[in-house]
């Protein structure tokens, strides 16, 4: 099986999210980005490590990280590995005294784990292939309105467009934006548009 290393790029929520929130993860070596929705106390988990914020008390996360640490396991790797009906699934890949072994999570969990022990995080190539979200990086370069060439008349308009195309436009739409927990949503209805198709 072919994995794909990727890192965090930011968690995004909206107003119109209730509570949730979308963990962005992108391809190491591609132009991938990943949007896997996430809870609220999972993102405040990955949040706080990430910029290095220590709570009075340890958090679940941190005690697992304890826990690893005091058994002397050492967790080699995080593994999002599957994706069943707009569900991801994970798995923290450890050792123990040279065993072997892994537990399966949510990513959520597993990302926050991940921050905590410097792990690197990769996703099964087929899961990428189905969820990730392709994006340009020069559409992230800023520009002028004067680089931006007029039209002198108006296009001929056309055909209506079927739901498929409309998804299709509004996930571009929804990238170009960086609205992540849209196109999600978008991706997961596309995907579920084509597989009732087939």
């Amino acid at each position: 099986m072919d994995f794909v290393q990727v890192d965090i790029i930011g968690l995004s929520t909206s107003p119109s999210s209730g509570g949730a929130y979308a963990l962005v993860l992108g391809e190491v070596n591609g132009n991938r980005r990943l949007p896997i929705i996430i809870g609220a106390f999972e993102a405040q988990a990955i949040a706080l490590e990430l910029e290095k914020i220590q709570p009075p008390r340890p958090m679940t996360h941190d005690l697992i990280r304890d826990l690893f640490k005091h058994v002397s396991a050492e967790v080699s790797d995080i593994l999002i590995d599957e994706l069943k009906e707009g569900t991801f699934f994970a798995k923290i890949r450890f050792s123990v005294n040279g065993t072997e072994s892994q537990l399966d999570c949510r990513p959520s969990d597993a990302v926050a784990l991940a921050v905590r022990m410097t792990a690197p995080i990769y996703v099964s190539a087929h899961v990428i292939d189905e969820a990730g979200i392709p994006t340009d990086d020069s559409e992230n370069l800023t520009g002028t309105e004067e680089s931006v060439p007029e039209v002198e008349a108006e296009p001929a308009k056309s055909a209506p467009k079927n739901q498929l195309e409309q998804l299709e436009e509004d996930l571009q739409t929804a990238i170009t934006e960086e609205d992540y927990e849209l196109a999600a949503r978008l991706r997961d209805d596309i995907s579920k548009l084509k597989s009732d198709k087939n």
